[in-house]
């Protein structure tokens, strides 16, 4: 799959521009909003919501509401702010793939009746539609001094078991009922939300401890009212939580709070080794006892991050008719504990207790697809010859200089169909190294692809990758120069076609079309070390499109390009030619390289036909 960050920032600009005209168009308003106006607004949100999450999509969104408690405080209810963010939710589910909300607790400032009559009746938006979403009693919900085996209370009267039961997303809840758990897919597997009550007592945490040990393999965010206190500190209840159920547990991977403020996060590792987020997230100090503050957590399983911003939708609903001073700041946090990413590789996180499983080499025969003219892999130590897969002859020699030879690793490309590659040490001065040619007489030699062709290649440079001994080494190339075709346009010594490495380690393909007489190229953009690349260069008979990952570069010409021109000499991997004789060998990993003689879509490409997201969708 080609991903883009500039892709994404681009769609994430959009969404944010579509959040703001419709926060606007549908004037959210305060208190004084009436339903009347609200309810045509409402009603086509609704009804754009009953599509359900993009349960594969491997971005998605969950959304974070921490203390709302001012908001409901005895005679001083106003219940709009948080309406707002729930129509925020129904609006926006499609366009963020939003997934989940969790409340963070102290919905309510008493714990009294009237004032959990008031937020149920917000939440309602969300019953009417289906929406999945967690909630969990704080100390202001409940009285603090007791723990989940309180008894009934208002909170276990307004949001108690029996008002999820319905839900897809709940998974039950603790005898008492003050505990729950939730599951929702996304990124094609399953994830777990743990609402965990203010005071867990024994009987909670062997029910905690049993839910985890019913769900081994499911990654789960852990949600509950105290934990983090300050940068990088747990409270005493905090530390209580990790000492005996978050750090022998490797599933939770992020813990969401609220209670105390400001913001705050902090890192710790658990028993395996890995890292835990936890997050402290309360705006119940800022203006209009924070207006229902919502955070958002954009999940990115391609990038491996989670990007995270803080917004007002009822404060965004109010910009339309003007905004006070306070409005102004706090209609959208962007100090460094709001808006902020995390990046984590979710596969190797995940790996303690629900590994992936590698992805086995793919038979050759998978890869002979018509018009494959030459397949080499390299599954084994190199010696002497090395095959033609595709069976049309185009062998290829060890070509050793300074007495260098080829070494061979079993590191490959996630998404390369076989399972190793080559280790060539280049070095520029003295030259030394050792590289293959094909062998003479190899059909591919002659070839010119008139009707078009498919380079493929997979590389990857090691952290001593050097510019100045190591810049300009060929991937695969053809020998033969310019001038010896009678082409002297451009440098006439330059070979005939080349897929190199500058020496900021942007590829290349530089060659010698049939109907011109200077030099085509295309120019990809810098691969970092110690990082696999595919790459593929793609001519449909007329123009030429080099593709990275399988995305297309910028600098690709639009002028026509027919074929590649041919004085009948050799090919050579890892190796570049200058004025007719080897001048660089590259100092890198070499895996699969296939050639096609025709142009192939990118679904065809070697890195393509079984996609490793693909397999571990299904994994999950």
């Amino acid at each position: 799959m080609c991903t883009s960050h500039d892709h994404h920032q681009g769609e994430a600009a959009q969404a944010g521009a579509g959040r703001r005209g419709f926060l606007r168009a549908t004037a959210l308003l305060g208190a004084a909003a009436t339903a009347a106006v609200a309810l045509p607004a409402v009603a086509e949100a609704a009804e754009r919501s009953s599509r359900r999450p993009d349960a594969e999509s491997r971005r998605f969104t969950l959304v974070v509401m921490p203390d709302t408690q001012y908001l409901f405080d005895g005679p001083s209810i106003d219940p709009a702010p948080v309406e707002a963010s729930l129509r925020y939710l129904l609006e926006h589910g499609k366009d963020e793939n939003i997934v989940f909300l969790s409340h963070l607790g102290d919905l309510t400032q008493n714990g009294a009746e009237e004032e959990f009559a008031a937020i149920s009746e917000a939440f309602e938006l969300l019953d009417r539609r289906g929406v999945g979403y967690s909630v969990l009693a704080g100390n202001h919900d409940i009285k603090s001094s007791t723990d989940d085996q309180r008894g009934s209370t208002p909170y276990l009267d307004a949001f108690g078991p029996q008002r999820f039961r319905s839900k897809s997303t709940f998974g039950g809840a603790s005898p008492d009922g003050y505990n729950t758990y939730h599951l929702f897919r996304a990124a094609g597997r399953e994830w777990l939300v743990l609402a965990l009550d203010w005071r867990l007592s024994a009987k909670g945490y062997a029910w905690v401890k049993d839910v985890l040990a019913r769900h081994p393999r499911t990654p789960v965010i852990l949600t509950t009212h105290e934990l983090v206190v300050e940068d990088d500190q747990l409270s005493a209840y905090g530390g209580q939580l990790w000492d005996r159920l978050i750090e022998d547990h490797d599933q939770i991977f992020l813990t969401l709070n609220g209670h105390y403020w400001p913001a705050g996060r902090a890192t710790r590792k658990n028993a395996a080794g890995n890292e835990v987020h936890l997050h402290l997230t309360n705006y119940q100090n800022r203006y209009f006892g924070g207006a229902a503050m919502i955070r958002l957590y954009h999940f990115d399983l391609d990038r491996n991050v989670i990007d995270v911003e803080t917004v007002s939708p009822w404060i965004l609903g109010r910009a339309a008719k003007g905004l006070n001073e306070l409005e102004r700041q706090e209609i959208e946090l962007s100090g460094d504990a709001d808006r902020f990413s995390v990046e984590i590789d979710f596969a190797e996180r995940f790996s303690g207790f629900d590994a992936v499983p590698a992805r086995p080499a793919r038979p050759v025969s998978q890869m002979l697809i018509p018009g494959t003219v030459a397949y080499w892999r390299f599954e084994s130590p190199v010696s002497g010859t090395v095959r033609d897969l595709s069976g049309r002859g185009n062998d290829l020699t060890v070509v050793s200089v300074g007495g260098d030879s080829l070494g061979w690793s079993p590191d490959h490309h996630p998404d390369q169909p076989g399972h190793g590659s080559l280790e060539l040490q280049g070095f520029k001065s003295p030259l030394k190294g050792a590289y293959l040619r094909t062998v003479d007489g190899a059909p591919l030699n002659s070839a010119t692809f008139e009707d078009g062709y498919t380079i493929e290649a997979f590389y990857r440079l090691p952290a001593d990758w050097d510019p100045d001994h190591n810049a300009w080494s060929g991937i695969v190339s053809r020998t033969g120069t310019g001038g010896a075709a009678g082409k002297t346009a451009d440098d006439p010594d330059e070979p005939l076609a080349t897929l190199s490495l500058s020496d900021d380690r942007e590829p290349q393909w530089a060659m010698r079309p049939l109907n011109q007489e200077g030099i085509a190229t295309n120019w990809g953009q810098e691969t970092p070390l110690e990082t696999w690349w595919h790459l593929a260069v793609v001519n449909d008979g007329r123009h030429t499109t080099l593709y990275v990952e399988g995305c297309p570069v910028v600098r690709n010409p639009k002028a026509a390009a027919v074929g590649i021109t041919s004085v009948g000499l050799p090919w050579l991997l890892g190796g570049y030619e200058y004025a007719g004789k080897i001048d660089q060998i590259l100092h890198g990993r070499l895996g699969d390289v296939r050639i096609v003689e025709r142009a192939l879509p990118v679904t065809s490409f070697m890195n393509r036909p079984t996609d490793r997201r693909q397999d571990v969708r299904l994994a999950g």
